[in-house]
Parts: structure tokens; sequence; C-alpha cells
């Protein structure tokens, strides 16, 4: 049946919305017949991918319509194209049948599809004996979509999908192209509006910006060397393992220069053997997905799939996070299921309705980052960041996520006033909704990936956050491996603002963080966020004239490497950064010409290592078992002791003196007779201190030893037995 001219005019205008319904090879009562869209040809015969010749077509319509029947069945074709003196061949997209399968329906409709990111997007297959791209796009509520790249001059008449109506997934298999070919999607809504063509949303390579475009790549394949790094920690608890995280932001951790930035392989040059150096575990980056604007640090993505243009293609990242493997360190990334930026080549009414977030403002919106929420009552949504968080462990490696902002989505009021929100069904603030998906993320994450750990930045008192999330567990755990520890961070560094004469009357600001330590599995946070916005450095926070600055710093990362949790510091306060922190410039590494920050940069280095070889102060880090106090109430002298101890282990004592006296006959409560070593002095000459300590060892007899406690410093002792 020949179709209407008005169906014709559609088809190539590129408004058609079933283009397979008339282009391909279409059996019928008189044989198989062939209709093609071939621009600028003049003639055109079509073969068989073997090289049978099926038969001449016609050229039905100046706008490069050709028709004509063909021998055989349905099968894929190659045209070959004549115009003048000019010859080329082109393999027909419309001749091959559909690559996603009744399962991938299924799977996807009921958002139970744990491997999505082989199925969306864009990827390099052999379909029907021939090489080529499938890409597939959710986008239910479009009338037509179109893939437009420089393989087709960004023409949208060119590739119209093929919708597959139950899931409202577009797709098409493109032959004959590669990597490397940018590529977007060509979105027109069911009212006819033509949207600005879109990124894809499961990309795996993008443009550097300012360019926006996707790029088909290769998955990432390489012939990783990290068996036995991850077989380790598969093997073991991590909430009893050290634990020290060095944050970095890789685009300002160091610069080639102003305007630029080290790729991945110049970076793992320089980072890896530095944070093995200095005994770091973990390097923890800043997001590391594509994002079209700086300042947002990474936490503003539009391409969640896709390690960012900025440091160089995509295998680079999965090259890093091999190397620091074999070196021993574990890669954490923040990931960013909170919030979506408004660019319009992003998510945003990606198919001209609220797709990815919500209809409504009082549900949807973030007023403080002017940015979308997921709307995670979708489970195609849902199924989309639960696939993405996957992906990162799969492909590359990666030992874990810190989630960003979870409280801003566990609190349908988050930052909002009065009728700025709307309540659950039970008149609540709870976003139950987010609830289910986080639950739904880390059961994912912890069933597919031994030794994967997720770390939540949580802010409120949510109960519950680093409990399983068992189906009969109760509603409010989240099943996460460690939350921040953000009272921790507020108490003690307001104390450590405070002049030492006034500490004692906010002796508190200690030690009622042990009120609830053992509450949640912490990490102690000192991160990005501490230094920026105005807060000024870790270093300007100290109390005092500058030899105290410094005195009180090294003291204060003394009381954090012995308080029980696993540790975290922001690149730069290693080596106390005077300046705050701008993802503009580098790291003033220049200030490691200064012994006092040389010294910093030594002790945090000693704490790192004694931290990680002494089981005492790791190895029950998140169980109250593993701590004691010996001093807890000499609010006067500003004294702080507690022991930390671990089956088998030697116990260690930690005692900080938070002010500029020197305590030269303090009695110090230990459980232990004998002698007791100084593995730690913050006071050490080596580490810009005064060189005020007691000579290697004190001595306990009766339940105690007097000790010389130098000013403004933390002790470390070890019992010998």
């Amino acid at each position: 049946m020949k179709p209407p001219a008005s169906a014709i005019d559609a088809l190539l205008d590129g408004t058609h919305a079933d283009p397979f319904s008339l282009l391909g090879i279409h059996e019928g009562p008189e044989g198989a017949f062939a209709r093609a869209v071939l621009p600028g040809a003049e003639e055109a015969v079509a073969w068989s991918l073997s090289g049978k010749k099926l038969g001449k077509l016609t050229r039905v319509d100046g706008r490069g319509l050709f028709e004509g029947k063909v021998k055989g069945p349905r099968q894929p074709v190659r045209y070959a194209c004549k115009a003048g003196t000019h010859e080329w061949l082109v393999t027909d997209p419309y001749s091959f049948g559909p690559v996603l399968g009744p399962l991938d329906d299924f799977l996807i409709a009921e958002g139970t599809h744990h491997r999505l990111f082989d199925k969306l997007g864009a990827h390099l297959i052999e379909h029907e004996g021939v090489s080529g791209v499938h890409f597939a796009v959710w986008a239910p509520n479009a009338q037509v979509v179109s893939v437009v790249g420089d393989f087709n001059d960004w023409d949208h008449r060119r590739h119209p999908m093929r919708r597959r109506a139950d899931i409202g997934v577009w797709e098409v298999f493109i032959p004959d192209i590669g990597e490397h070919r940018t590529y977007k999607y060509r979105v027109v809504s069911a009212d006819g509006t033509v949207l600005p063509l879109k990124a894809d949303p499961f990309a795996q390579a993008a443009e550097f910006r300012p360019s926006t475009a996707s790029i088909t790549a290769h998955p990432v394949k390489m012939d990783w060397g990290d068996a036995d790094h991850r077989a380790h920690w598969a093997s073991v608890d991590a909430r009893r393992q050290p634990m020290s995280i060095y944050e970095v932001h890789p685009g300002s951790w160091q610069k080639p220069h102003d305007e630029g930035f080290y790729t991945w392989d110049e970076l793992a040059d320089r980072l890896i053997p530095y944070v093995a150096e200095m005994g770091f575990t973990h390097i923890e980056f800043l997001p590391v997905s594509e994002h079209p604007y700086d300042p947002s640090w990474g936490y503003q993505t539009t391409g969640l799939y896709a390690p960012s243009a900025r440091f160089g293609p995509p295998e680079g990242f999965a090259r890093f996070v091999d190397g620091a493997h074999r070196a021993g360190i574990s890669v954490l990334i923040d990931w960013v299921p909170a919030h979506f930026p408004t660019d319009e080549h992003g998510l945003v009414r990606f198919d001209g309705t609220a797709l990815y977030e919500h209809e409504d403002p009082r549900l949807g919106f973030h007023p403080d980052w002017n940015t979308l929420i997921y709307n995670f009552g979708r489970r195609e949504v849902v199924s989309f960041l639960v696939n993405n968080a996957l992906f990162w462990a799969e492909r590359y490696h990666v030992d874990g996520l810190r989630v960003d902002a979870v409280a801003s989505m566990l609190y349908r009021d988050y930052s909002r006033k009065a009728g700025e929100w709307i309540p659950n069904a039970d008149g609540g603030r709870e976003n139950w909704e987010a609830v289910e998906f986080l639950k739904a993320m880390n059961r994912a994450v912890y069933a597919s990936h031994a030794g994967f750990l997720t770390i939540a930045e949580e802010s409120t008192s949510w109960p519950g956050v680093s409990k399983p999330a068992f189906d009969e567990a109760p509603r409010e755990h989240l099943g996460f491996g460690f939350k921040w520890n953000m009272g921790f961070m507020h108490d003690t560094l307001k104390y450590m603002a405070r002049d030492p004469v006034h500490r004692q009357y906010h002796h508190d600001e200690i030690t009622f963080g042990l009120m609830y330590a053992f509450s949640e599995n912490f990490v102690l946070p000192l991160s990005h966020d501490e230094v920026v916005h105005g807060k000024g450095s870790l270093l300007n926070k100290m109390s005092g004239d500058d030899w105290q600055k410094f005195a009180n710093l090294r003291a204060y990362y003394g009381l954090m490497w012995g308080y029980p949790g696993k540790k975290l510091l922001f690149m730069g306060q290693e080596f106390a950064q005077r300046r705050e922190w701008s993802e503009a410039r580098s790291l003033d590494w220049d200030l490691l010409d200064a012994p006092a920050h040389e010294g910093v940069r030594r002790w945090v280095r000693d704490l790192n290592r004694v931290y990680a070889s002494r089981p005492a102060l790791h190895a029950r880090d998140c169980e109250p078992e593993g701590f004691e106090w010996l001093v807890v109430d000499d609010a006067q002298a500003s004294v702080f002791a507690w022991l930390r101890k671990a089956p088998g282990a030697k116990p260690v004592a930690v005692i900080c003196n938070m002010t500029p006296q020197v305590h030269g006959h303090y009695r110090l409560p230990l459980p232990h007779d004998g002698a007791w070593r100084e593995v730690l002095n913050s006071d050490a000459q080596d580490y810009g201190g005064s060189g005020i300590g007691n000579l290697g060892q004190v001595n306990a007899e009766g339940g105690a030893a007097f000790v010389v406690l130098p000013p403004l410093a933390t002790l470390i002792l070890e019992f010998q037995g």
C-alpha cells in the first residue's frame, strides 16, 4: 500500500512518528519492497551485506526518496549510491531490527533493570552482522526523537528513532559509525514544540565545556591490575579498617597553568605517590562527572555517566583508579543524586514534560542552589540513579560513593519556609520516596559489589543513616556504610576558635560528641565546605598568634586522629594552607618551604602512619568498646585524655592540652602499670613545636603516671607491657 503524500512529507521533514513503518525492507504478497532516504543520490542499487545484488531503486521524490522491489526477505541492506562521478555506500539503519528485547522492556517497565547503562545511551556494538552504534533514550511523552551528530550533519531528518511505546524508549542502530562521534537528541514534545538539543543522559563521554555534545565511546576496557586490592576490601569489615581520606578537587590540587587542568594520567603521576607518602588510605574526589560550570565544583552535574572532559578521555580516569589500587589506595567519588541543574541541554523538561523532575516547584526546586530535584517517586528516575551508582562501581572500579546533600533529600521542607513545601501523605516533612530510593541504591551496590562502601553527608539526627536497610528493618534505616559526623566538626572547630582562656567554660564542646559517637558509623570530616565562602582556612580558624595557630592546628589534628571515627581532610589542610580554597587556582605548595607548614605536613603524615599501624586507633572506630575516658572533667586545665583499644592490640592513650601552659607534673590515670611509649607529640620540634615532652616514655604506677603536657599539644602514648 502506497503511503499518503502527507506521510511522505512528514518522513522527509523528519516529523514522522514511526519512520520504521515506511523505511527499510518490507515484505508483501508481491515480494520485498525497499524505501530509503538517500540525500544527494541520483541512482541507488540495493545490495545484501554478503555482496548480493538485490535490486535497483528509483528516485521518486527530488528530496532524496528512493523506492523499488528487492529480492529476498527482510534483511539489512547497503545501497550503492551515485551522483555524477561520485559513488558511495550507505548501510540502511531502517533495514535493521530492534536491539532492545522483551526482557529489557519488562525490566525497564518494572524499574528493576540493573544493566541500564548497557542498554540506554550510545553503545558500539555489532548488530545483525554490522558494526555501528546503538542509540536509546527515554522520552515517553515525545512526539518524535532523532539522533543528530557530526555523522549526519546534525540533520534531524536523517535518523529519526523507533519508539518502543510500552516503555517510552526511543532507539535506532546507526551502522558504520564508531567512537569519538559527537551527538545529541532532537526531541519534539507532544505539542509539537522542538526542544533545545539534549545531551544523552546515559552518555559515557562528553565534550569539553563550553561545548555540550555527548560523544560515542567504547566501554572502558583495560587490563585491570587491582584484583588484590579489591579482594582485600571484599574480605574485611570496613568499619574495622583504617580509613584516612584525602578529599581532592582534581581541577585545583595542582594546575599546569591558570586556565588548564592536568589529565588523569598526569594527576596519577603526581597525586598517587603523594597520597601514598602521606599515609592516606583513600582519595575522595569531588564530583568527577561532567558539569558545565567550574565554580559548581562538579556538584551541578549534567552527565552522571561521563567522567569530565576537563581531565582527558574517560579511560584516563580508569587508569587513575587502577594505579591508585595498585598502590594500595582506595578511590571514592562524590555522587550527587540530590539535585541537577537547569541547563537546557540537560535533564530539565527532557521530553517537554517534567520527566526527571517534579512539575510542582514546592516538590522539585532547591531555592539555595537554583537547581531541580529528582522525582524519587518515579521508578524510571530511581532506576536511572541506582544504575549510575552501579555503573561507577563496575566500569571504573571505584571503591565507594560519598553521597552529597542527603539531608536535602530526606526532608520536604529542607531550606523552605511555610507554604513553600508540601507535606507527605501523613502530614509530615519526611520525603519517603527519597528514603526508598536511598535504600534501594544501598541495597543494590552492597549486594553486587563486595567491598564497596557508601558514605552519607547527612547533617541532621535522622535515625539509622548507617544502619542496614533490610526489609524487616525500621522504615528510617537508609543502609549507608558510614555517615559524616557534622556535629564533631562544628563543635570542635567552634572550640578551637576560642581563646584558650575561655575554653574551660566550653569543655563540653569536646566531650559531648562522645554521647553519640557510636550511634552511627562515623567519618570525621574537615571538608572543602569548611574552607570556602568566606570561612577561611583551617589555620585561620584557630585562635591566637601565628605560633599558637599552628600549635592549635597540630593539637586539633592529633585530637581528631585519636578520636573514634574514620578521618577526612581536604587537600591543602595537611600543610596548613593559609588562603581560603578556590577552584580557580592551585594549592599554595610554596608554603612547604616554610618550616611551620612543612611541620604540619609531617605531623599529618605521621598521624596517618600511626593510626593505620595501631589497631587500637582504628579497629573499633565504630564500637563503644574501643573507647574509654581517662580524663573527662578537667575543664580548668582544658585537658582531655582517653584510651583507644581493640582486642589483641596494645592500648593507646590520647592526651590533649588545649592551653598554652605547660603542665609539668600532670597526673594521668592509666589502666596498666608499666612503660607507655610516647609515639607522637605534636609539640616535637620536627613538627614546628617547642620540643617539650617526656623523653620518649612515661611509667605508670598504681594506675597513673605523672606526665609532661606540652602547650597546645596532643600526645599519643602506647602501652609497652
